[in-house]
């Protein structure tokens, strides 16, 4: 058995016990200490596709309940089949992944019609889906752990305000560009808490009609738009640019585009904040699971490809931090929650996606717990003195918390609509 061969040689770590489709038990041991899992591969099909192409076959396996966890659950298998990967390596994956490697431009290619199809897959979902795993304000991307014992809700609000605080609203009225804006939670953080007068962009017709609704029902629609919009349609000048879990959607073939963008769209004094998933390992390829199933047309890029490209657009680097397990955290409240409301969620689709759902959790998980993935926070502005010189009004930004505008500074934000 080839795949039996292969196993022997990549656990090195940890226990992993296997049942075959024939009804053979093998257990791999490694050398030293590390988790335990079993694996029940109950089909030969299921077998061979585990030797030519594991990055994509585990997650359809499991889908299809042709590969299960045998007295160990879904995350201890994947975790210690990851563990094992990443330092030991698998002949077929490494074969896989030289070839994604060398088609990575092309799967990244993301015109305006195709970057809409691909946000539609995953962001029109039934909205009662995010609703069910999401905290309450829907903020689907990395919260911000300042001590690693808030809760959910408590790290998303963290978040909102730590990227506040890198945007630098000194004072009302500053016009924002919220590129991706999801369902227009940070939208109205900036409007609500700053003063700020925002425009959301998307390309999710389901997330448009949601942010609407939420910015009609907080008296907020006079100081916050929403726009079904691409990034590169934008043409007015802006005090403030966020973007918070889109440039991972925008394609390496476009970075170029992106910060130009931005550079374009800023006023002269104007401050941008992007924050996306990234690698510490520098440029690599999305996992064929995911990228089928789950973000067609997505990629979380290292540094080394990002930062090229913000140079050649003119912009200042002023900022840049790295999130290193806030986004493991996240997830992990994540999927806690999605389990609890399983039997709800199947209710709107099926087991299959429930399964489907559950792998790309786990995964994405561990991803930022063995795989070398990270949060970067990338502050941008077209001056040099833009800024102060140190980064201490971050802190007190973050310290001071909202600031509550007096009666007169009120009417004067809201009686200036959004062009």
């Amino acid at each position: 058995m080839l795949f039996d061969r292969i196993l022997s040689r990549m656990i090195r770590r940890g226990t992993l016990t296997v049942r075959y489709p024939d009804g053979t038990r093998r257990v791999y041991r490694g050398a030293t200490d590390g988790p335990a899992a079993g694996l029940d591969i109950r089909t030969p099909r299921a077998e061979r596709r585990l030797v030519t192409n594991p990055g994509l076959a585990f997650g359809e396996g499991y889908m299809a309940g042709e590969l299960v966890p045998m007295d160990s659950s879904l995350y201890e298998v994947t975790d210690l089949l990851a563990l094992n990967l990443m330092q030991f390596g698998h002949p077929g994956e490494h074969l896989m992944e030289k070839l994604r490697w060398l088609r990575r431009r092309l799967d990244q290619l993301n015109p305006a019609g195709r970057a809409r199809r691909n946000v539609a897959h995953h962001y029109d979902l039934n909205g009662r889906l995010y609703a069910l795993f999401l905290d309450r304000d829907r903020q689907y991307s990395c919260a911000y752990f300042p001590t690693g014992q808030e809760t959910l809700e408590e790290a998303q609000e963290a978040k909102k305000r730590h990227i506040a605080a890198k945007l630098h609203l000194d004072r009302p009225g500053l016009e924002v560009l919220d590129i991706g804006c999801g369902w227009g939670g940070m939208a109205l953080h900036l409007a609500r808490a700053h003063g700020a007068r925002v425009t959301g962009i998307t390309l999710s017709t389901e997330q448009l009609e949601a942010a609407r609704a939420r910015a009609a029902e907080a008296g907020l629609s006079a100081q916050v738009r929403f726009e079904l919009m691409d990034y590169r349609d934008w043409s007015r000048p802006m005090d403030r640019i966020v973007s918070v879990g889109m440039f991972e959607h925008v394609g390496i073939d476009h970075y170029r585009t992106f910060f130009r963008k931005i550079h374009a769209a800023l006023k002269p004094e104007g401050v941008a904040l992007v924050h996306a998933i990234g690698r510490s390992d520098g440029p690599g390829s999305t996992n064929p699971w995911l990228a089928k199933y789950i973000f067609p047309g997505g990629y979380s890029p290292a540094l080394s490809e990002v930062l090229p490209q913000v140079e050649k657009a003119g912009l200042w680097t002023t900022d840049i931090e790295i999130l290193r397990l806030h986004y493991a955290q996240t997830i992990a409240h994540w999927r806690r929650r999605f389990a609890a409301n399983r039997d709800a969620i199947q209710s709107l689709y099926d087991e299959r996606f429930c399964r489907m759902f559950e792998f790309y959790l786990v995964g994405s998980e561990l991803a930022f717990r063995r795989m070398g993935h990270m949060n970067w926070q990338i502050q941008l502005t077209k001056a040099v003195d833009a800024l102060p010189l140190t980064r201490d009004y971050i802190h007190q930004a973050e310290a001071r918390g909202p600031c509550p505008l007096d009666p007169h500074q009120e009417a004067e934000v809201l009686g200036s609509p959004i062009l």
